[in-house]
């Protein structure tokens, strides 16, 4: 059985390590290489000695890519490493060892050699936590890494293992962009950068503009590029998911995880698995049996996690349905809208969101993909994050997307007026309750909500 993520919480030791570590860089992202290159030069360069490398980035749905891959290598009765961010709960769920999260003990003793070795020089948090994930990965035998980019791809600190077995991208939207860029093309252009010669690369569903600049830089190093839509396929056919590509048509079970974007993920890293490569030999991880299996066991947090129960979950309205979902942009807000029409079909209830969202984000933009399907709109502050955007300002925001909406002072205010609008409509089915908007919130929900 797959273990979960997003549970338990952070330990005082490491707590206080990763505490000290976020003071040796002034700022809290500067995209470069060289710092990463000189500590894991310094290291032995850990990064060189690792089993083979899947590389995921995008902006939507590389977490899940990294899930599913995870899954159907494990069911393989491979060992994996797995690497993800941002964490949920606890930062150990960032690096995971043969497939279990790191033991506070050795995250504790590689977060303290890489704070030794590097003896007090600038450097990024996520770059020295990623260097300790490097150490930790190179001192267990495993069949497969599963490694996920921070952000963006050209300069991520991820970016230093020379020759993956596989690289994938995922879709590109506006995200980040302080950092990465204003434009899809600039943005596209920063995640091809994990693009490594002649090493294959999964293209998923793509703006067109995002695809032609990441099929340019492929064909520039000589990388082999297998695109969603055109070399492989992924759809739902009578309650069934099919998979199809040149090797042939799998007939599997629809994914665990909820909405037809995950078909899309899960068709991504099948292809992914299908076609990597290591010292020119195909890595053989895509067995129909474990593919399967893979699909029905899967699990990661926070996409249309559905909540059944905790203390938020007994303040909701009688029969209600609560759905956690951490995605933060407007591409993600729509495959989440649709996955939550498709749930109408299903089961007809009305729709309301608990929301709240960092300031960097397109609040506006994220709550429009709801317009014609929430009833109502109770927007919130994160609790504890200084850079949320404010419950009347978000409100604001959901006014100007076209919803109907209120404030709340927290999220148990906001389970009450939900409550309230709930008894207001007697005759209606009990709710469906989407709290969404930011993996601040979901980390918050999920740490305070066992």
């Amino acid at each position: 059985m797959i273990p979960a993520l997003g549970s338990g919480s952070e330990s005082p030791r490491s707590t206080a390590i990763l505490d000290r570590l976020l003071s040796l860089h002034p700022k809290k992202i500067d995209l470069a290489l060289d710092r990463m290159l000189r500590l894991l030069g310094a290291l032995g360069n850990p990064q060189l000695k690792l089993p083979p490398v899947i590389h995921v980035a995008g902006t939507n749905g590389k977490g899940s890519a990294c899930a599913f891959s995870r899954a159907i290598l494990e069911e393989q009765g491979l060992k994996v490493h797995m690497h993800i961010s941002p964490h949920l709960v606890r930062f150990h769920e960032r690096i995971l060892i043969a497939g279990e999260l790191i033991s506070e003990d050795e995250l504790c003793a590689v977060l303290e050699e890489v704070e030794q070795v590097n003896d007090g020089q600038h450097i990024t948090f996520f770059e020295i936590t990623g260097a300790a994930m490097f150490l930790a990965f190179s001192r267990h035998p495993a069949d497969a890494v599963v490694l996920e980019v921070g952000l963006g791809g050209t300069y991520d600190a991820t970016n230093v293992v020379p020759r993956p077995a596989m690289t994938i991208i995922q879709p590109v939207g506006l995200d980040h962009l302080e950092f990465l860029g204003s434009d899809i093309a600039a943005i596209a252009g920063e995640k091809a950068g994990i693009i490594k010669p002649g090493v294959p690369v999964v293209i998923g569903p793509q703006d067109e503009i995002a695809r032609e600049v990441i099929l340019r830089r492929a064909d520039t190093v000589s990388a082999p590029a297998f695109v969603f839509g055109q070399d492989f396929f992924g759809r739902q056919e009578h309650g069934r998911m099919v998979y199809e590509d040149e090797m042939g048509l799998l007939d599997l079970p629809l994914p665990r995880l909820i909405g037809r974007h995950q078909i899309d993920n899960a068709a991504v890293a099948i292809a992914g698995l299908r076609h990597a490569i290591q010292g020119g030999q195909a890595m053989d991880w895509g067995a129909d049996a474990a593919v399967e299996r893979g699909l029905r066991s899967v699990d990661w947090p926070a996409r249309l996690q559905h909540l059944s129960h905790g203390p938020l979950v007994g303040q909701a309205p009688d029969g209600a349905e609560i759905w956690l979902d951490g995605g933060h942009n407007p591409h993600c807000a729509a495959a989440v809208s649709r996955a939550i029409a498709d749930l109408d079909e299903k089961v007809d209830r009305p729709l309301y969101l608990i929301c709240a969202m960092l300031r960097t984000k397109d609040a506006e933009g994220f709550l429009s993909a709801f317009k014609g399907l929430a009833r109502h709109v109770v927007t919130v502050s994160i609790p504890g994050e200084a850079a949320s955007l404010g419950a009347g300002a978000l409100y604001d925001a959901a006014r100007a997307a076209g919803l109907d909406a209120a404030p709340a002072e927290d999220l148990e205010d906001a389970m009450l007026q939900v409550g309230a609008w709930a008894r207001a409509h007697p005759k209606e089915p009990p709710p469906r309750i989407l709290i969404c908007g930011s993996l601040y919130l979901a980390g918050y929900i999920l740490r305070e909500n066992n």
